[in-house]
């Protein structure tokens, strides 16, 4: 415990991070009013998982964590774009 390191960000990167959000935010409203069928939610589902990945690793510093930490959530977006994938794969053939 008293090896840990306080981790700042800077006003600077928040706010690139504020703007890359709002962004993608504005990309997924506009794709969800265009109706492409199911790669509507396809591309809604990927926007959404990149702005995760963007919070976890700016907000929740996942990028100042040691290599396990950073494997096991990349085994649970691993995991959950499998069972994405299983599920457009099971709506696509019925």
């Amino acid at each position: 415990m008293k090896d840990e390191k306080h981790h700042l960000s800077t006003y600077t990167s928040l706010i690139i991070v504020l703007v890359i959000l709002l962004v993608l935010t504005t990309i997924s409203v506009l794709v969800t009013g265009i109706h492409l069928g199911p790669v509507t939610v396809a591309v809604a589902l990927l926007i959404a998982s990149v702005k995760v990945a963007i919070v976890i690793t700016q907000f929740m510093h996942l990028k100042f964590e040691n290599l396990f930490l950073k494997l096991a959530v990349s085994g649970v977006f691993a995991l959950f774009a499998v069972v994405i994938l299983i599920t457009f794969i099971d709506y696509c053939f019925r």
